[in-house]
């Protein structure tokens, strides 16, 4: 047992490192629990349950995984390691049938009726925050049904006539006292005379959540009786529909709009570049930084489409693959592209030994070739038909491509492309640190794994001269060929601090691509 010492700063650190530590291994339990809970969900088949049992299940299934996102966010908060959700794809059509299956049966149990109403030309995606935006309509609609003891409660999603996305939520109770309305959306602000017991934290927390993602909410009584409360998201909220009626139509681009893809990839460049495609596309994506991560992610959530980066941390691409496939259920048969900079044959094989349906390889290409490998891979084509060219280090390539880099630029679009850009020279320096400390000494493993990234991040941003020196050293890593090292080593420190030096002025807006 430790006993306090003189020092206080050192025993309320002691105390904190030790209520942290009881913390993850706790949050590591209700991680375990809700993987079994919704593991075991998916798992039935609901082909063989009647209709109510089937309507109960889902209901469970879309409560269940709400909850594992909120475990998430409040174990990260209390850790420390928590950011503020950043706004992203959502699948509406998803998104309102989740919510039907889960409050239809809420409401069932109260004897009401529960009707979702879905008015005019809705996006099929829009940009938020999607645990915030659950947290919002499940209060307004636990309030309305708790308050509601006969008739129906509804929910209407239309577009306002500035474009604006609304959620209205109405009901037959009793609606607002004067008492009430005065204090509705303050703390602890239900009067204390209520007939239904409750602090009005609900409605609170629901205001505060839209205020801070800059949507309003506004509360008024039915004339007929009852209370209506209208959620108005942001205009930007709309935006990634249009986004994708501008995209290129005629690529033949897959349209992810009924799509939610898991990306496992722990290059933050990377995941920023991959992330901004698969959204262009529609999808909702979800980022796993590792193969933990990863695993954790398909435990919790349901997919339509995993890309897994085969060389990760804790855990690799192949070992995910193989606890996917082996993991049952629906979730075990969605389709996966594994992304690699490693196109040897051996490489091949063994990861579609471990069940990967295609290989996209790293570098990617741009959005149109990165969408066609998904249309394939959704398809189900041969796998051997999806493994991508880099080129090859045969011939000399140029220093850089201007009309890639561009177009990276344009992918990313003007407000992420600042932070594309510090990323990727963040990740670059990074590169050339380790590399230079790897090649003093060879240390094998770690030269494959800093190529393995400068492949990448070259391939990406037009340097292909980089790119196939990079490849040439990584193959010299894997031989363990010192002669080969000793020759290309320079050029390639030499080339790497010149893309550093470009990437920097680009940053200070000095500059094009040449």
């Amino acid at each position: 047992m430790r006993h306090v010492t003189a020092d206080p700063a050192a025993d309320r650190a002691w105390v904190e490192d030790a209520e942290d530590a009881a913390l993850a291994l706790l949050g590591h339990d209700i991680r375990a629990a809700l993987s079994d809970v919704l593991g075991g969900l998916r798992l039935i088949d609901l082909a063989r349950v009647d209709a109510d049992t089937r309507a109960q299940l889902e209901r469970m299934r879309a409560a269940g995984e709400l909850l594992a996102r909120l475990v998430e966010e409040g174990l990260g908060a209390m850790l420390g390691a928590a950011e503020a959700a950043p706004a992203a794809n959502v699948q509406l059509p998803r998104l309102l049938r989740d919510i039907q299956m889960r409050w239809s049966a809420r409401a069932r149990e109260k004897g009401l009726e529960f009707v979702l109403s879905e008015e005019g030309a809705l996006p099929p995606v829009i940009t938020a925050d999607r645990i915030g935006l659950e947290r919002m309509l499940s209060n307004l609609l636990s309030n309305a049904v708790k308050y509601t003891d006969r008739g129906r409660v509804q929910l209407s999603v239309r577009r306002g006539g500035d474009g604006r996305l609304m959620f209205v939520v109405e009901d037959e109770g009793p609606g607002f006292s004067p008492a009430a309305m005065a204090q509705l959306f303050q703390f602890q602000g239900r009067p204390a005379s209520t007939e239904k017991p409750g602090q009005g934290l609900g409605l609170h927390i629901a205001k505060e959540l839209a205020t801070r993602a800059g949507g309003t909410l506004t509360a008024a009584n039915r004339a007929e009786g009852g209370a209506v409360l209208t959620l108005v998201l942001p205009p930007e909220s709309c935006r990634p529909a249009d986004a994708l009626a501008a995209a290129d139509a005629g690529a033949a681009l897959p349209d992810l709009t009924r799509h939610r893809v898991l990306l496992a990839e722990d290059s933050p460049t990377n995941q920023l570049l991959l992330r901004r495609m698969l959204e262009t596309l529609g999808a909702e994506v979800t980022v796993a930084g590792d193969g933990v991560e990863a695993v954790q992610a398909f435990d919790r959530e349901t997919f339509d489409l995993a890309l897994i980066d085969i060389e990760m941390p804790r855990l690799s691409g192949i070992d995910v693959i193989r606890a996917l496939r082996a993991s049952g259920g629906r979730q075990a048969r969605i389709p996966v592209l594994a992304v690699t900079a490693y196109v040897l044959r051996a490489n091949r094989e063994a990861i579609y030994a471990a069940g990967a349906d295609a290989i996209v390889a790293k570098p990617v290409g741009g959005i149109e070739a990165f969408g066609t490998a998904i249309a394939r891979v959704l398809a189900r084509s041969s796998p051997a038909a999806d493994d991508a060219d880099t080129g090859g280090p045969g011939v000399e390539a140029p220093v850089m491509v201007a009309q890639q880099f561009d177009r990276l630029m344009e992918v990313a679009g003007a407000e992420a492309a600042p932070e594309l850009l510090r990323r990727l020279i963040e990740d670059l320096r990074h590169v050339e640190r380790q590399l230079h400390l790897a090649l003093a000494d060879p240390d094998w493993s770690e030269i494959r794994a800093q190529t393995h990234v400068l492949i990448a991040l070259a391939g990406a941003v037009g340097a292909l001269r980089l790119q196939h020196r990079s490849e040439a050293l990584n193959a010299a890593a894997h031989r363990r060929d010192a002669a080969a090292l000793a020759s290309e080593a320079p050029p390639i420190l030499a080339l790497l601090d010149d893309l550093i030096h470009f990437v920097a002025r680009r940053m200070s807006g000095e500059g094009t691509a040449s």
